[in-house]
């Protein structure tokens, strides 16, 4: 079935507050089963809302509205929906309990425009609001049902779990069962990554995979309906294998949550494996993302900032000459960076950077222009030049993102 959700809100349109309610709705409802095509956000305007609720009725099986069920003037969804439908606003005499109780309660005068929040389209069903006062509403008509829900999220989200879920299971007989998978991808953009993807995405049918662009990296989400649990799982479970031979290179974990510092970081504990760091464009950057994970302390005893090239020579032991030979960026100073930082604080594994974050050019090379070293257990100590483009802040970035996909590769070859 389609579904179409309407978020209601001068407020909304104007950017004075975020509209969660649709995320969290159309999660839910992918969850379910239930394909939601359109997202739309209306004023409280009443000519507006009733062309966009008669837009809606006519291409979906089921409209959704949040917000405008209070008792404020601008608050006009129960009243326009009942207005499009012909259909009579009645009171609910459980909710108008409710409202008169928490007046007495909190020793305030009840005015007249609070009854509003007890009111419901008659003909439908009433839904309880558990944590405010304004009753939701489910109509079902002849050809689009409608379901009216509270604007506050937290009114939202709990009526939705504790009563709009199983109301929609059983009104619509959802028993489907929905998994997802997410993939997480550094070092390849979402065109690229689509590109190599093409054929399968072109024929997906179930699963189904979508592809999300991500600052410095790129999520691809693989989804499968089912009868039952494991048949969805094997269903991804194919689909991810067919991905992974097509773009394993670039892959690195799972989840919509993870980072690449994270699953480095626990690569690390996992194997046993200290690290150290020696930055120089970086400034700390590489080990403060190591410090965001938490239990990183196992296996990063610390490390250097080297910005000057006095520092490289005093704190490295770097000879001065070396420096004036090769230039700061250079293969050999990232060799020497990491293999030295390896000696001194005497771990598994060191990496380093050096390089022009810009925007000025630096020894003749261009901004963007990185050397990162790693020295990896007693393997030969390796540099690799990379190219990025952007301002200081992304160049920095891409630097420490990429050192680390470079050491979570080392680790599962």
């Amino acid at each position: 079935m389609h579904a179409e959700i309407i978020a209601v809100g001068t407020e909304i349109l104007l950017g004075q507050i975020v509209n969660t309610n649709s995320a969290f709705l159309a999660d839910k409802l992918a969850d379910l089963g239930v394909n939601v095509f359109y997202q739309t956000v209306v004023g409280d305007n009443e000519s507006r809302m009733l062309e966009t609720i008669e837009i809606a009725s006519k291409r979906n099986d089921l409209v959704i509205l949040s917000g405008g069920l209070g008792p404020t003037e601008d608050d006009l969804t129960k009243q326009m929906v009942a207005k499009f439908l012909n259909e009579k606003l009645v009171e609910n005499k459980d909710a108008m309990l409710k409202i008169e109780n928490h007046f007495a309660q909190t020793g305030r005068k009840m005015t007249e425009n609070n009854k509003l929040q007890a009111l419901y389209i008659e003909g439908s069903v009433p839904i309880k609001n558990h944590a405010g006062m304004a009753v939701g509403d489910f109509y079902k008509g002849a050809a689009c049902d409608f379901l009216l829900l509270p604007g506050p999220p937290n009114e939202l989200k709990t009526m939705f779990n504790k009563e709009v879920e199983e109301l929609l299971k059983q009104t619509y007989n959802l028993n489907s069962h929905l998994e997802s998978k997410v993939l997480r991808f550094f070092g390849i953009g979402e065109s690229k990554l689509v590109t190599e993807l093409e054929d399968i995405i072109n024929a997906q049918t179930n699963p189904t995979i979508a592809p999300y662009a991500k600052t410095n990296e790129v999520t691809l989400r693989i989804t499968a309906s089912a009868t039952e649990g494991k048949s969805a799982e094997k269903l991804i479970g194919e689909m991810e294998t067919n991905v992974l031979n097509r773009v394993g290179n670039y892959f690195y974990g799972y989840g919509d949550d993870n980072s690449l510092q994270n699953v480095v970081v626990t690569e690390l504990i996992k194997n046993n494996l200290s690290i150290s760091a020696a930055e120089s464009l970086t400034a700390g950057l590489f080990q403060s993302t190591l410090a965001e994970v938490a239990g990183v302390s196992k296996v990063y005893p610390g490390g250097f900032v080297t910005y000057a090239n006095a520092v490289k020579s005093d704190v490295l032991g770097i000879p001065t000459e070396t420096i004036k030979k090769h230039g700061v960026v250079s293969e050999s100073i990232a060799k020497q960076m990491a293999i030295q930082t390896q000696d001194k604080m005497k771990t598994d594994i060191a990496i380093s950077f050096t390089g022009v974050a810009g925007p000025d050019e630096l020894e003749g090379q261009k901004a963007g222009t990185v050397w990162i070293g790693l020295a990896f257990k007693d393997n030969p100590v390796v540099a690799k030049q990379f190219h990025f483009a952007g301002n200081r802040e992304t160049i920095r970035q891409r630097s420490v993102l990429s050192g680390l996909k470079w050491i979570f590769d080392e680790i599962n070859e």
